[in-house]
């Protein structure tokens, strides 16, 4: 299931993270935190959405059976102390991407009369600054990988023209990008978006049609691996109502 397989390259991002807080926001980013939690990386914080770690992931949907242990205690300011310090790494699910990393959830369109107006700014022009920062985008298009900047600036990228001097900070890490075709990250010259790998039967040339600005294209370009036998039950387990398959619909050749 292309789901699955999305959920697991997702996961990556937390590998060899240590003990720090993993944010998913939506359910393919939540289920990638869970799942790195569950398999490789133990000692990741995951809060329950309320005011709990919690020892084991807490599933998609109702729950249902024994409450999961609780591990710690995640009031607001704690969560802030946190964030602040850089000890977490979220990923995020923006609208739109530029080729700085710049996302958008605020406004499409003109922020004066916008055709769409979304969430806001939130909390994105905070979190870019002070902690680790990954993207997943359901659907791979020039919609969201746009050509220019994002319609509207919510969160700090590798563009000079938005820092003094034009000097990017040395605070700035942006690290995976994850779609319905292929694995990217900011790993190409002055930190352009390159191609870290396709999905089953999607092609490089695919990829870049789908997106407003060049892509960088390493000379190996792999496959996504597939998840195994083990990641492919904890996935299961941690969404038994299959909202996953909602988000990411199609499936690879």
């Amino acid at each position: 299931m292309l789901a699955d397989l999305v959920i697991t390259a997702a996961a990556e991002a937390w590998r060899g993270a240590g003990e720090i807080i993993a944010t998913g926001i939506g359910p393919i980013p939540r289920l990638a935190a869970s799942l790195a939690k569950s398999s490789f990386a133990p000692d990741l914080l995951l809060t329950d959405a309320e005011v709990f770690y919690r020892v084991t992931p807490v599933p998609l949907g109702k729950r249902v059976g024994p409450e999961p242990t609780v591990e710690g205690w995640a009031p607001y300011a704690h969560m802030f102390d946190m964030l602040w310090s850089g000890h977490r790494h979220a990923m995020v699910a923006p609208v739109q991407l530029d080729r700085f990393g710049q996302v958008n959830i605020s406004v499409i369109g003109d922020h004066a009369r916008p055709k769409s107006a979304m969430l806001g700014a939130r909390g994105f022009p905070g979190n870019s600054v002070h902690h680790p920062n990954s993207f997943f985008f359901p659907q791979h298009t020039k919609r969201a990988f746009v050509s220019g900047e994002v319609d509207f600036v919510c969160s700090a990228g590798y563009n000079p023209a938005r820092f003094p001097g034009g000097r990017l900070p040395p605070w700035l890490d942006l690290r995976l990008i994850v779609t319905n075709l292929a694995v990217l990250d900011f790993g190409g010259p002055d930190h352009a978006i390159r191609v870290r790998s396709l999905h089953p039967g999607i092609t490089f040339e695919q990829v870049q049609d789908n997106t407003g600005f060049p892509l960088v294209r390493p000379d190996v370009l792999p496959v996504t691996p597939a998840p195994g036998a083990e990641a492919v039950a904890i996935i299961a387990a941690l969404d038994p109502g299959g909202v996953r398959h909602t988000i990411v619909r199609a499936e690879p050749a």
